[in-house]
């Protein structure tokens, strides 16, 4: 065989570089939240990747697993969901396994590390990327943040007509299952009926019950003094043009939210899929997630606070961390019986 001329050479070896590494010269393609979407935290992925990293933003994980649904295998690589929602997108068969060797998890905020959300019958199939909380946020120019540390204040006629209600069952019947000493983990069918007679009165005491953006709009304009269900999410971006925002937990507690990233299993780019998980959770990743414009919260890997400014810090509570996730509980997780009852109360909350 004739050796090849050089023109020849020099273009199967590029054609031999481009098959061995067709990984990163395709987009990859993301079902993420809106925090996502910040350029300031996939353009340092892209730029080192060389590839665009194509996001589509969706609210509620029925809505994220229907776009899986009605999606091509292959059409997604990288899914962020609710962390106490990846088993069902583990069961529906959608998730890939993850190497957890290769997951900084020994660097996490021990609670955040979930286990028995992100993994399962042993296998890693998703990891915690950053929390939060549902509590009460609120206007300390205008409200005594002492009464603020007590749930049952908000229903006390102190503050009627000056309180937004988020338009989220579940984290507000936690709330208020908190409030009535129910363990969001211990709601069943049977103390549900306990939830009402508080919850109704809250719907009476405020002015609105609305979606996170009117919400907050509300409470950054002065229509509200209080938002029932904020928390720093809501408080950290306005932060900069109104410092007298803040939000706490309640001696009663309050909830703990918490997102979870993982590689879909038809992913056609799984390796690159990975590395985009990998820089999510590392320092770097987790500092500008948190930060992100959409809205602030947490990081899992402790280690981000190292790249983080002090402000920043300040602004989510960072040295409170271990009080507060001793004192959260996770969103409530009902079955389908108990889910229809809590819509069911919430849909005749909202009639009165």
């Amino acid at each position: 065989m004739p050796r090849p001329s050089l023109p020849q050479a020099a273009l199967t070896a590029l054609s031999l570089l481009l098959t061995a590494s067709p990984t990163l010269a395709k987009d990859l393609n993301a079902l993420v939240w809106c925090d996502h979407t910040d350029p300031s935290l996939v353009e340092p992925f892209e730029e080192k990747f060389g590839v665009k990293v194509n996001l589509k933003e969706y609210e509620g994980t029925a809505a994220g697993l229907a776009i899986l649904d009605q999606s091509q295998p292959g059409d997604w690589d990288v899914l962020v969901i609710d962390a106490v929602d990846v088993h069902r997108a583990v069961d529906a068969g959608y998730m890939a396994e993850l190497p957890a060797d290769q997951l900084p998890t020994a660097d996490f905020f021990p609670q955040l590390v979930m286990a028995e959300n992100n993994t399962k019958d042993g296998k890693t199939y998703a990891v915690t990327e950053k929390f939060g909380y549902n509590t009460i946020a609120y206007d300390k120019s205008k409200v005594d943040p002492k009464d603020m540390e007590d749930l049952n204040t908000l229903w006390s006629g102190k503050y009627d007509g000056r309180i937004a209600i988020y338009d989220y069952y579940l984290p507000v019947l936690g709330i208020i299952a908190m409030s009535q000493g129910i363990k969001t983990a211990d709601m069943t069918a049977d103390n549900l009926d306990q939830l009402k007679e508080p919850l109704f009165k809250l719907k009476a005491a405020s002015k609105q019950v609305s979606d996170i953006v009117s919400s907050q709009t509300a409470l950054a304009t002065g229509d509200v003094d209080i938002m029932v269900g904020g928390g720093e999410y809501v408080t950290a971006v306005l932060a900069k043009d109104n410092p007298n925002l803040d939000w706490t937990i309640p001696k009663q507690g309050g909830l703990r939210w918490a997102q979870s990233i993982g590689v879909l299993k038809d992913s056609s780019q799984p390796d690159l899929a990975l590395e985009f998980v990998k820089y999510i959770v590392s320092p770097e990743g987790q500092a500008r997630l948190a930060t992100a414009s959409c809205y602030w919260g947490m990081p899992a890997n402790s280690k981000a606070g190292e790249v983080m400014t002090p402000e920043q810090k300040t602004l989510l509570r960072w040295d409170d961390q271990p009080d507060y996730l001793a004192r959260a509980q996770l969103y409530p997780i009902p079955d389908a019986a108990l889910d229809t009852k809590m819509q069911d109360l919430w849909t005749e909350m909202m009639q009165k």
